[in-house]
């Protein structure tokens, strides 16, 4: 087949669009080979779209690229690929697992099997054959926003639970040709949770030692379990072995991993002996030193197999470019036989050419089983959720609670989906949910009021009025707001405190502390994405869960806290610790020393366990109900330094002016995962923002349209390192700008500046625009005291300016500074 193909054939085969930059045209004219739908894309556009809807959607795809074969010797089945990382999270009304980082503390494989079985249904239900799951990496620094969609830091966690999650996705070489299994995909390829400071996409300096016996014992088992895709990790691993396998062609080559042909091709491909699909992530080829968003020719010579391209431009940009580099002689022809016979390959295992169309298999034509959140899955993330809870305080008697007490449900996450599920839900953030995004969704609120009846259940998130006094029992709900990539890492100079991290978590610590003085027996549940210093959380509480990010059916949680009916305890904690928990503010990657590496050196961007270091709780640890009261409460609190002064200033902070700009100029957000680059020379066009610098009488100006998908534009220290700018507050400074409203925001438009923490807090604009009127330029001054007094951090700040929204608008900015009364 591969002989009778033409290079321009073969090519489309490797690349690989998203569905709202590709059409039915497109495939039959490139002979496309696979397209993947992006966290919140969705047919049409609906986000509540059903699920005859994606059949629909996958079958038209289908039907084009049959026809592109028409009057050929051969066909080649068309792939569909998406991100289902716990459930098919990108399909409403599909069942929704806990996170990786819960499934961890489960410690059960087999579980993870049938999570892996009951997600490769759904997704077949939906026409799909392909997933970018399971991540196996190996989180090793708690600062990292991509943290929980590891197993735990144990590698010997990762190597069992990689190999069964393949085991129930695909199953045996027989199940994975019917279509009731689905292709696997082991990610990130390799070291993404070992990079110094825990940044996304950013460098690890380990060892080769420790990136085998680390880093990559998820891949190892899941290979040998039958893998057929390994996705790349955009991040980079800094190491003589890590050659440039093209010297002198241009700049030096940066030791992204994309463009690693050690790592991708000496190593994978051939030391393992790997033969599946080595695809890439998103547009990440774009990060490889002479690369670009329409050339893959380095990465694509480094081993690269399939090119996962978003932009309609930059996708048939990398198809001419590639068909013309490989007639140039630049890329082996060689290379592209590889790459289109390992696509081949895939896809007659997985029995493509066997199965019927999308729209008639067994799972999806009409008549067919109802899997797509079946009562069967969701009481089986039922009990992932209920097994992944981890106890790390108990007061003897208090638990199991009676199903006869009163009870406040409260905190910041008591009647909160977002903050149970975490981000890769439904959208790609997952901080936008509601309840009709997860029909059959329960809160803490919900669950708890089923157990107790609604008349002894008092829901109040933040009490003002109830009187706590008059219950038996508060349980505090409290947790990171959802959070995926690029907005889910903690920066270096922050501290891993959770009340540190928010304004609404420091109120959540107000609240227990309220309620430990009124002699309130209090269980603390926590949902978060990776272990927190929250010591004083737990020395106020009688009792104290790590949910983790358990989903939406929150019955898994109060199946625990609460008594049977007979008053016996119904289910025992049975989570344990799948990182070490920290002691201190500042201790973000502090890990266990792995007992099967006896020569094992602690790699530099990690911190001993030892001493004032040691974790508060190990790997490892967890209380059951019969356990008795650990000795040694209340826990030590670590007490940070007092901050400095603030630093004098004497003059206004310049941000974009008639000189133009000292700062980076960025556009991130919904699916643009490698950060645009907005210019002052020339336009730039993106998924979710269109900008247009031009100059004005006072200097340059941006013009900016948002399309109406979560965006945010910013200006950016070019080293990424903040400044202390409360001198600024001190003085009673003003984030000054000049603005042309020539479409008024549809939602909501933030003004923010801080050091790019997870949605930190913004003030919205939306009043003052509008009463801006149109076209005419005006001037809009925001009080440094206004944003500070939202939560933003002014000691550190890395972006001075930015402006984000999830809705439609198109406005001018000019003139945009600090300035002082």
């Amino acid at each position: 087949m591969v002989a009778q193909l033409t290079l321009e054939e073969k090519v489309g085969q490797l690349v690989q669009p998203e569905l709202a930059q590709l059409t039915a045209e497109d495939i039959r004219e490139y002979k496309i080979g696979s397209a993947l739908n992006g966290a919140g894309i969705w047919p049409h556009g609906r986000r509540h779209a059903t699920v005859r809807d994606w059949v629909d959607l996958v079958d038209h795809f289908w039907t084009a690229a049959e026809q592109a074969w028409q009057g050929r010797p051969f066909r080649i089945p068309f792939m569909w690929a998406t991100d289902a990382v716990h459930g098919h999270n990108n399909v409403h009304g599909a069942t929704v697992f806990p996170h990786n980082i819960g499934l961890g503390a489960a410690g059960d494989p087999d579980l993870i099997r049938r999570i892996g079985t009951a997600t490769a249904r759904e997704v077949a239900a939906t026409g799909m054959d392909w997933i970018f799951a399971p991540t196996v990496t190996n989180p090793r620094d708690r600062r990292w926003g991509r943290y929980y969609e590891g197993y735990g830091e144990d590698p010997a966690l990762g190597h069992a639970y990689g190999r069964a999650m393949v085991e129930g996705l695909q199953g045996d070489a027989a199940a994975l040709r019917t279509d009731h299994r689905v292709l696997a995909t082991l990610k990130h390829w390799i070291a993404d949770g070992g990079t110094a400071d825990g940044r996304d996409r950013g460098t690890a300096y380990c060892s080769e030692q420790v990136l085998r016996d680390i880093h990559a014992q998820g891949f190892l088992a899941g290979i040998r379990a039958g893998a057929q895709s390994v996705m790349v990790s955009f991040s980079s691993w800094e190491d003589p072995a890590n050659y440039d396998h093209t010297p002198g062609g241009g700049e030096p080559y940066n030791h992204k991993v994309h463009g690693s042909r050690y790592l991708v091709t000496d190593v994978l491909k051939d030391a393992l002996g790997f033969d599946g699909i080595v695809i890439s992530d998103w547009d990440a080829h774009a990060e490889v030193s002479r690369c670009s968003a329409g050339d893959a020719g380095y990465a694509i010579n480094a081993g690269l197999d399939v090119l996962m391209v978003a932009g309609r431009e930059a996708w048939q940009s990398v198809h001419r470019t590639t068909v013309a580099q490989v007639r140039a002689g630049v890329i082996p022809q060689e290379r592209i036989d590889d790459a289109v016979s390992r696509v081949l390959r895939v896809k007659l295992r997985a029995g493509l050419w066997d199965k019927p169309r999308p729209a008639e298999r067994s799972l999806t034509r009409p008549g067919a089983p109802v899997v797509i959140g079946s009562p069967e899955h969701r009481a089986l993330a039922r009990e992932a959720a209920r097994k992944s809870l981890v106890l790390l305080k108990h007061t003897p008697g208090l638990l199991p609670l009676p199903r006869a007490a009163r009870v406040l449900v409260t905190g910041s996450a008591a009647d909160d989906l977002g903050k149970q599920c975490g981000g890769w839900t439904l959208t790609w953030q997952g901080d936008d949910l509601d309840r009709t995004d997860l029909p059959g969704g329960t809160t803490m609120a919900d669950a708890v009021r089923a157990v107790v009846g609604p008349a002894a259940c008092t829901v109040d998130p933040a009490p003002a009025l109830t009187d706590p006094e008059e219950h038996d029992v508060a349980i505090v709900c409290i947790g990171e707001d959802a959070y995926a990539e690029m907005r889910g890492t903690v920066r270096p100079w922050r501290s891993i405190g959770y009340a540190d991290l928010k304004q609404s978590y420091a109120r959540d610590l107000e609240l227990l502390r309220r309620l430990h003085a009124a002699g309130v027996p209090t269980v603390t549940v926590l949902f978060t994405g990776r272990p927190l210093y929250c010591t004083e959380e737990i020395n106020l509480s009688d009792a104290f869960v790590a949910a983790w990010l358990p989903g939406p059916y929150a019955q898994g949680v109060t199946d625990v806290l609460f008594a049977a009916e007979d008053g016996a305890p119904a289910h025992d904690f049975q989570g344990r610790l799948p990182s070490s928990w920290p002691r201190t503010r500042d201790a973000s990657a502090v890990n266990a020393l792995p007992a099967h590496l006896p020569d094992y050196r602690v790699p530099k961007e990690e911190t001993p366990p030892e001493g004032g270091r040691t974790p508060l709780f190990p790997l490892g640890h967890g209380l059951s109900l019969h356990d008795p009261a650990p000795p040694g409460e209340p826990l030590p609190l670590h007490v940070p330094a007092a901050a400095p002064p603030a630093p004098r200033v004497s003059g206004p902070l310049r941000v974009l002016d008639a000189e133009g700009t000292p700062y980076r100029l960025r556009v991130g957000g919904h699916n643009t995962w490698s950060r645009e680059d907005v210019g002052l020379d020339k336009p730039m066009d993106c998924l979710i923002v269109h900008a247009t610098p031009f100059p004005t009488p006072d200097g340059t100006a941006l013009r900016l349209r948002f399309k109406g998908n979560p965006a945010f534009v910013y200006a950016e220290s070019p080293s990424g390192l903040p400044a202390d700018l409360r001198g600024y507050l001190a003085a009673g400074a003003h984030l000054r700008f000049a603005v042309r409203v020539l479409r008024q925001p549809s939602a909501p438009l933030y003004l923010a500046c801080h050091d790019d923490f997870p949605a930190q807090p913004g003030v919205d604009l939306t009043a003052r625009l509008r009463a801006a009127g149109a076209q005419a330029w005006t001037s809009v001054s925001v009080p440094l005291a206004e944003l500070a007094a939202v939560g933003t951090d002014l000691r550190h700040v890395a972006v001075p300016f930015m402006l984000y929204t999830d809705g439609t608008a198109e406005l001018e900015v000019a003139d945009v500074s600090w300035c002082l009364p």
